[in-house]
């Protein structure tokens, strides 16, 4: 058998090719490791949107394939200072405040060639602390918010875990002048000229009425929630509670107890009455014969923010009920047709 030698230029080539390729590889399991990252659960690290501009306070991950300093699973992530540096292996400190994450990676490829001949960069933001938004009021979980991109109105409210059921019909958006006024139509500046303040309904917003309300969130404005107004509904009914009062000012007795889905057996509706605060913060008692209004034969009452509407029992009639339901669990005196 005739044996070939191959030449050592073209071993040389072989041998670049290799390497090359070998390189392609690695890379590809660094881009698909980034993005699994960015599947798993807000305590790993995310797949930054390209164009988050990052800023004081972002923790970014950098990896660079066949850069020991960047190839290390154990490598902790760079946190931007107060300056907006990060403090690099190689380069020292980088300018990253100001810049996508986009255009990050690309800085650091162009500066990272005088030591490495085809450097590959991946940057992916761990934590999200630059672009702080205050929601305040009624949503579930209150308090400060961080942008992650270009997020909506709708998006901040989910991240503060969504409205409560309390929440009002209006919800208000603040900005600083100096970011720009907000695109609404309702948005007026305050007083003191430093601050920018607009309305969307909160109706419209769920509803999708108007998808230009559902406006960009910029960094430090900040979302108020009101509380709503509401009646409350207690006593001798079938789903006692508090109820919103939605776009309506004022709602009458007969459609709270409506809402409450009407009177239990054991009710006393000629002694109901309202509860009613006064702005001096003391109360006063309204007598209702809701079986006069039931038969129309009394006018129906409206009620007010912060109303009680209060239904007593009839301890008589819960006597002979529970006389009844004894019967029946005892199986007794209660006539049984098929």
């Amino acid at each position: 058998m005739k044996i070939t030698k191959i030449s050592r230029k073209y071993g040389q080539l072989l041998l670049g090719a290799a390497v090359s390729f070998a390189m392609t590889a690695a890379w590809a399991v660094i881009c698909t490791l980034a993005s699994a990252q960015g599947q798993q659960s807000p305590a790993n690290p995310q797949s930054s949107p390209a164009k988050y501009v990052l800023g004081p306070g972002d923790e970014i991950s950098i990896r660079g394939v066949g850069i020991d300093e960047l190839d290390s699973k154990d490598s902790k992530p760079y946190t931007v200072d107060v300056s907006g540096d990060i403090n690099m292996p190689l380069l020292g400190k980088v300018k990253a405040a100001g810049l996508t994450v986009e255009q990050l990676e690309a800085q650091l490829t162009r500066e990272l060639k005088v030591y490495v001949r085809d450097p590959h960069i991946a940057v992916t933001v761990v934590e999200y602390r630059s672009q702080p938004v205050s929601v305040l009021g009624s949503v579930n979980t209150p308090g400060v918010v961080f942008l992650t991109g270009p997020n909506t109105l709708e998006q901040v409210l989910s991240k503060a875990g969504g409205l409560r059921n309390d929440a009002g019909n209006e919800i208000y958006i603040t900005r600083k002048t100096d970011a720009g006024k907000i695109p609404l139509v309702s948005a007026k500046a305050d007083p003191s000229g430093q601050f920018t303040t607009a309305k969307v309904e909160v109706k419209n917003l769920l509803e999708a009425k108007d998808p230009l309300e559902n406006i960009i969130i910029k960094p430090t404005d900040v979302i108020s929630v009101p509380k709503a107004d509401l009646v409350y509904v207690m006593g001798s009914v079938r789903k006692p509670g508090g109820f919103v009062l939605n776009e309506k000012q004022d709602i009458t007795v007969l459609q709270a107890l409506s809402l409450a889905e009407g009177l239990e057996r054991t009710s006393a509706p000629k002694r109901a009455r309202i509860i009613r605060h006064q702005p001096d913060g003391s109360r006063i008692e309204i007598a209702v014969n809701l079986s006069k209004v039931l038969d129309g034969k009394s006018q129906d009452v409206p009620l007010v923010g912060s109303d009680i509407l209060f239904i007593p029992n009839s301890s008589s009639k819960v006597i002979a009920y529970r006389t009844i339901e004894a019967a029946i669990q005892a199986g007794t005196g209660i006539a049984v047709f098929r």
